[in-house]
């Protein structure tokens, strides 16, 4: 499981006037809550931020806060059309504990020709220790043959790991190819109209 350190430190101003002026100067607005604890509200430095959160459910470690300062991402907004980082809910964790979170599920291996392919889940609730989640699991598909269904429940989790997601939904099926629906050629149209003159005659 990922960690990252990134720098924190308090948020004073709030409101949208304050947050834009913290993503002008490079920062994300952050709020930590759990444990029973009153929210706190951080700012962190968002290029560091970012490149935290390409790790599916990663540990952040935030230098700057006092104590319960292991936290994960539970919320995150983005600007809609531009992409950037708005604002951040970190849960805090602590060693031992569990937490539920979605992992990516991950398909290797190809299905047996003519099969289609089809994944209907890409990602899996589960419950892990907070420190020991898994950054993905991967479903082998090598062979499989057309008419396969596969659900949840075939997913193989590692020991500790406990899935939450209903293990009767469809993680993915193989499928025949779809017929072809292109209209016939002009050849084909005229060797029909000939087949059905000389039946009427």
């Amino acid at each position: 499981m990922s960690e990252v350190r990134i720098a924190a430190e308090p948020r004073t101003e709030f409101g949208k006037g304050a947050s834009r002026r913290a993503r002008r100067a490079g920062k994300v607005p952050a709020v930590l809550y759990g444990h029973g604890t009153e929210p706190r509200h951080l700012n962190l430095p968002g290029h560091e931020l970012m490149l935290a959160l390409k790790t599916p459910n990663v540990l952040i470690r935030l230098d700057g806060v006092d104590k319960d300062n292991l936290a994960l991402p539970k919320s995150v907004q983005r600007d809609a059309i531009k992409g950037f980082l708005e604002h951040v809910d970190l849960l805090v964790v602590s060693k031992g504990e569990k937490v539920e979170v979605e992992i990516p599920v991950h398909l290797t291996g190809e299905v047996k020709a003519p099969g289609v392919l089809t994944q209907e889940l890409v990602t899996v609730a589960v419950e892990a220790e907070a420190t020991h989640i898994p950054e993905g699991v991967d479903v082998d598909v090598e062979g499989l043959e057309v008419g396969t269904t596969k659900t949840a429940a075939d997913i193989k989790l590692p020991s500790g790991t406990v899935l939450v997601t209903d293990p009767e939904t469809i993680l993915l099926t193989v499928s025949a190819p779809r017929v072809s629906d292109e209209p016939e050629t002009s050849e084909e149209a005229a060797e029909g109209e000939a087949t059905e003159e000389a039946a009427a005659e």
